[in-house]
């Protein structure tokens, strides 16, 4: 069921916020092959980085999205099954900016993957300068709002999402901490 609030706010943001360079942006953003350049840096990072512990930091940022990812889906789609907005007669018309695709709105993968990667990869490598978090924190909330955007996703989805996501991303990087031996909350010891 969606409220009215989340049916307006989707409104706003998908039809209110129309201009030539979102329809051109989001769409970009909110692909998963756009990142990819940004996954191979960090990868190659974490290895020339970091020695042994850059396939530590790689193994724990795969278990982060495949945990996120799996979460999502499989604990809160196929149980809550709200179907997407391009999906569903609302109230308010919709600008469907991609095609919509058949699977479940709540929560999106999408910003459950991104927040749980942005908190991960703050609490392990943001911690000394806050630029790098808030640079990480505004990457995954540009993705998250590219799907409220395009028609995907209600705004209640993606902040679904990127509460799930930042909760997994601070498990996985508590657990790294005890795991790796690195320490988030002392950053001398990296």
């Amino acid at each position: 069921m969606v409220s009215t609030w989340d049916e307006n706010l989707f409104y706003w943001i998908n039809s209110g916020w129309s201009n030539v360079f979102f329809d051109f942006l989001m769409p970009v953003l909110r692909n998963k092959y756009t990142w990819i350049p940004l996954y191979t840096f960090l990868m190659a990072f974490f290895l020339f980085n970091f020695g042994k512990k850059g396939y530590y930091y790689i193994l724990l940022t795969i278990l982060t999205v495949a945990c996120s990812d799996m979460v999502s889906n499989h604990g809160f789609k196929k149980n809550f099954k709200r179907l997407r907005p391009c999906n569903t007669e609302l109230s308010v018309p919709i600008v469907e900016r991609i095609p919509c695709g058949s699977g479940y709105s709540f929560t999106s993968n999408h910003a459950a993957n991104h927040f749980a990667l942005a908190t991960f990869f703050s609490m392990v490598f943001g911690w000394k300068n806050r630029k790098i978090r808030y640079a990480f924190m505004a990457w995954a909330t540009m993705i998250a709002l590219a799907q409220v955007y395009v028609g995907l996703h209600y705004p209640f989805d993606v902040i679904g999402g990127a509460l799930l996501g930042s909760f997994i991303g601070f498990i996985i990087a508590k657990t790294g901490e005890r795991w790796i031996g690195y320490d988030t909350e002392h950053p001398d010891t990296v």
